[in-house]
């Protein structure tokens, strides 16, 4: 039986999901070390209220499904990363629009288009200490695996390994978008709670992928 490109794409939206309200807890307490340790708690609401929503939403293609999933996080997270990652699906969405099939190379225009979006709201640059630092190398790692011509779990493994090695490089630098970055110096040497953020979801992501 092969998998539908709605069907990867509800898989990788109802994960994040799940994902973001399990770690709920631990996710604020990264937060904590120099945010204001609510960044776990907005995105599990957010999430929350999709899965609430969930057998409502759209399914008629990946790009209303992802539209209809922007349109809940940013009505429901709170601060400043309801925009951020309604933001992120709304721009995949955008991209999904265009292609009636999916590659992996799709993806990869959509996760540089989310990154293109976040930085046109926040501001945001790479090496600023935010869930970009773990995006961008992300997409580079899908980018460079699929011209190997590996598979789709192939591809997803090593993306999710290089997301949390990049998420985890973070400790080196200083915030400098955000609470954290109020800190200057003091942010040096712990996580971005966003980066680790999607490391944490993209690695779940990974472990149980889907095959065609």
């Amino acid at each position: 039986m092969t998998t539908t490109d709605q069907e990867y794409v509800e898989y990788v939206v109802r994960t994040a999901a799940d994902t973001a309200i399990a770690n709920e807890d631990y996710f604020c307490r990264l937060d904590s070390v120099v945010g204001d340790g609510d960044f776990g708690y907005s995105l599990a609401r957010g999430f929350e209220r999709l899965l609430e929503q969930w057998d409502e939403i759209d399914r008629s293609n990946p790009a209303i499904f992802l539209q209809k999933t922007a349109m809940i996080l940013t009505s429901r997270i709170g601060g400043s990363s309801g925009p951020i990652w309604g933001t992120a699906f709304m721009r995949a969405s955008a991209v999904a629009r265009k292609h009636p099939e999916f590659t992996a190379h799709t993806v990869v225009e959509m996760i540089r288009s989310a990154i293109e979006g976040i930085q046109a709201r926040g501001g945001a640059e790479l090496g600023d200490k935010t869930l970009l630092d773990a995006l961008a190398p992300m997409a580079d790692a899908i980018e460079e695996r699929a011209e190997t011509g590996a598979s789709g779990r192939e591809i997803a493994e090593y993306a999710a390994k290089v997301c949390d090695d990049a998420a985890e490089a973070t400790k080196e630098l200083m915030a400098r978008r955000g609470r954290a970055s109020y800190t200057s110096e003091r942010s040096i040497g712990s996580v971005d709670a966003g980066a680790k953020g999607v490391a944490v979801i993209v690695n779940e992501i990974a472990k149980n992928w889907p095959e065609s």
